[in-house]
């Protein structure tokens, strides 16, 4: 039976969250304290009532709501409300007709772009095509590429920089067979955001090479500095190339209006890509509903639940952060809700402390779950830049974070 399955698939590596049952089964943590899990990035701020309301609205709503099909290209409502958002957000101009997509969150829409923008024809050849992501990253990314059957090529990062993207490493050879680049801004698990010169150099490789660029800015609306991180399109679009060439963004309200479980998002960006987008989507069957169409738009039209939300963080971040610091290597990032920590030396390990001893030991003693850096990186030209680090996800209530960290500093001061 298993010969008849895409070979492909068996190129997948466990997802992060697998490794990490593995790490802590068969523990019993300590049964004195509570359960505080720091390891998923699932918002747990309320949804907005704004985005309720439209949704409770829309599905009662007799044209529409749940008795008809969706168009995969959505309806003109909510593709002029992304549209208006990108205008208030970003400050361009897109053609909601044909410059915008709306997708069922934003990463099934990050593994479904890698099938449309790869051709299959080149498999054929010695160049087999290339996808270039960063390391440390978010796991769809390679899963998109392997699934494409492309190979995935992981682009050093730079620590000091707070592992911002090296473009410049990548060699000439790689970037020839490069057909995607998958960049994430701000960043998972660093929260760091790209400069526009960063964006400069990547567009100009784009020119050079004919690669398309995924900008992934899920987190775009979470930040802790007063300027908001730039966007790809943005960015773009202040370097004139406002036809967004070989460019998507996407984006989605899973983080933005605490709704993952909406399951809502667009992209946008160059209109060919789009239309052949909107083609593989008609055949994948990837419509959203009319009535979280709905809603969606309510959303994408509301700021202040959004201000709020990033009120939470800043709140939760500026008491959490420096309790913290007292006794790991961690700072504020520029966005995002993570804090990416190094393990204290002491740790185990071979360089530096051992990120799954680390998380292993803070579970059985303290009933705090961390997910280890190694998880989200790959081993790569000699070394795991995720090695020896902790993402720990600040989504839940204040008081719980707190309660979290506090446990983590006993821990760490033994």
């Amino acid at each position: 039976m298993t010969d008849a399955l895409n070979p492909l698939l068996q190129r997948l590596q466990p997802y992060p969250f697998e490794r990490l049952r593995a790490l802590t089964a068969g523990i019993t943590p300590n049964p004195a304290l509570r359960p505080i899990n720091l390891g998923i990035g699932e918002p747990r701020h309320p949804t907005p009532e704004v985005l309720k309301r439209a949704l409770h609205a829309a599905i009662d709503d007799p044209a529409g709501g749940l008795a008809a099909y969706p168009a995969t290209a959505g309806t003109p409502a909510l593709r002029q409300a992304c549209a208006d958002w990108l205008q208030r957000r970003y400050g361009i101009e897109v053609d909601p007709a044909r410059q915008i997509l709306p997708t069922l969150g934003s990463r099934e829409a990050l593994f479904a772009l890698a099938q449309v923008v790869i051709d299959p024809r080149a498999f054929a050849s010695a160049d087999e095509p290339v996808v270039v992501c960063p390391n440390p990253f978010y796991q769809i990314y390679e899963g998109a590429a392997l699934l494409a059957g492309a190979t995935p090529w992981f682009a050093p990062s730079d620590p000091a920089r707070n592992f911002a993207v090296d473009w410049d490493r990548v060699p000439d050879a790689v970037w020839a067979r490069t057909r995607l680049v998958y960049a994430c801004s701000p960043g998972n698990p660093t929260g760091a955001v790209m400069p526009l010169s960063e964006w400069q150099r990547l567009f100009e490789l784009s020119d050079r090479h004919g690669f398309v660029i995924a900008s992934d800015e899920c987190y775009s609306e979470i930040y802790f500095r007063d300027e908001p991180p730039l966007g790809a399109l943005q960015a773009a679009a202040a370097l004139g190339r406002h036809d967004f060439r070989r460019l998507i963004m996407l984006t989605s309200l899973s983080k933005r209006s605490n709704a993952p479980g909406l399951r809502s998002g667009f992209v946008a960006g160059d209109a060919d890509i789009i239309r052949a987008f909107t083609l593989y989507r008609t055949y994948h069957g990837s419509a959203m509903s009319l009535a979280v169409q709905a809603a969606s738009a309510a959303a994408w039209a509301d700021e202040s639940h959004v201000q709020d939300n990033r009120a939470r963080y800043r709140a939760k971040f500026e008491r959490v952060t420096p309790l913290l610091a007292q006794v790991m290597d961690v700072r504020l990032p520029d966005a995002g809700f993570y804090l990416w920590a190094r393990v204290p030396e002491r740790f185990g390990g071979t360089s530096g402390g051992s990120d799954t001893d680390f998380a292993r030991a803070l579970f059985a003693q303290y009933n705090v779950t961390v997910l280890p850096g190694s998880y989200l990186a790959r081993d790569w030209q000699g070394s795991n830049p995720g090695a020896g680090r902790i993402r720990m996800a600040l989504v839940a209530d204040a008081d719980e974070c707190l309660e979290a960290a506090s446990r983590i500093v006993r821990f760490i001061q033994g």
